[in-house]
């Protein structure tokens, strides 16, 4: 059974050096479900967060299987069995397929309209590094980093920052982004924030226990050394925003300048790893916790400061409820300054 490191979160926070160790598998399909089974229950790291009897939920699915079923079968209660877990970055990946949970934002409003958007970006703002930008009519700045994969350069955010130093305040859109890179978090937070400060925690799993942890380790946001924007932030969130959004949700709310504002954010606080199914299946998982400077959990996600959603009366319209709610705020915000 082989061991796939995912190299970015695994060496940046969860400190894990040592090799899993290797066994053979016959390729079967009692085999492949017998390997998945003990994958996530020696290394997922949510168990009991999440109150779940994992011996349960082998008692549940190892009926289902199988010598005589098809793969397509097999990959189907595969599937099933992992979306137990209720967690967006648990996948099954085969040649033909990949398993997903998606109930984490199903049930809530989209609160997101690209068309909409449009009708605030029209067609003469600037791209860089993956984000859209432009100054508003009312002068407040907007940005829209859709996916935390795209990677920000210091002097493409250096020009970010200078064109948006007149204006009163800037929201920062993220709705609908899914995550990415964590080292991209840090890169943008670290251009609203003028001191050193404590983010969060994080652990790593020292054995195969479901409550064998390593002691927290501290995370923190440094200033950048180049420009930076210390007036008023609204960050705009939705459902959708997930795992390196969720994170740089929990990190922007502890800025005495930023607002989050929105809906609840989709979580993702677990650093992937994968591993590989004696057929060669791969599965990722969540391996390393992450929590807030208080030490709770933020799995489930994030609850905006100020609880916004678009309107069918303003979609109608043409209108971004949220987008039309921060600016309003940014500006009772400047207004309030002069007094």
């Amino acid at each position: 059974m082989k061991i796939i490191r995912s190299a970015v979160f695994l060496l940046f926070f969860c400190g894990l050096t040592a090799c899993l160790p290797e066994d053979d598998f016959n390729p079967s399909p009692q085999a492949n479900f017998d390997a998945l089974w003990k994958i996530m229950d020696e290394h997922y790291c949510f168990f009991e967060y999440k109150k779940i009897d994992w011996n349960d939920v082998y008692a549940k699915y190892q009926p289902r299987i199988t010598s005589q079923m098809s793969d397509e079968a097999l990959f189907k209660e595969l599937g099933d069995m992992l979306a137990e877990l209720k967690d967006g970055h648990v996948n099954l990946v085969s040649n033909f397929s990949m398993s997903r949970y998606w109930d984490w934002y199903l049930d809530y409003p989209d609160n997101f309209d690209s068309k909409i958007q449009r009708n605030y970006l029209e067609r003469d703002y600037y791209i860089t590094s993956g984000i859209d930008y432009k100054i508003l009519d009312d002068n407040i700045g907007y940005m829209y980093y859709g996916n935390f994969s795209n990677g920000i350069g210091d002097s493409n955010l250096d020009q970010i920052i200078k064109k948006f130093y007149g204006c009163p305040g800037i929201i920062i859109d993220i709705r609908n982004n899914s995550g990415g890179l964590l080292t991209n978090v840090d890169v943008l937070a670290s251009r609203f924030t003028g001191e050193k400060i404590l983010t969060g925690y994080s652990k790593y799993k020292t054995g195969k226990g479901h409550r064998d942890f390593s002691k927290p380790e501290a995370k923190y946001l440094n200033p950048s050394d180049r420009l930076r924007y210390q007036k008023t932030v609204v960050v705009l969130t939705n459902r959708q925003c997930f795992s390196a959004a969720n994170e740089f949700v929990n990190v922007m709310r502890l800025l005495p300048t930023v607002t989050v504002m929105g809906d609840r954010t989709g979580g993702g606080s677990g650093f992937p790893m994968s591993s590989e199914l004696p057929n060669g299946w791969s599965v990722r998982y969540s391996a390393c916790p992450g929590y807030t400077p208080d030490m709770k959990d933020i799995e489930f996600g994030i609850d905006p400061d100020i609880k916004v959603d678009m309107t069918e009366s303003d979609m109608r319209k043409g209108i971004d409820t949220m987008i039309e709610t921060a600016r309003q705020y940014i500006t009772a915000q400047k207004n309030n300054s002069k007094n």
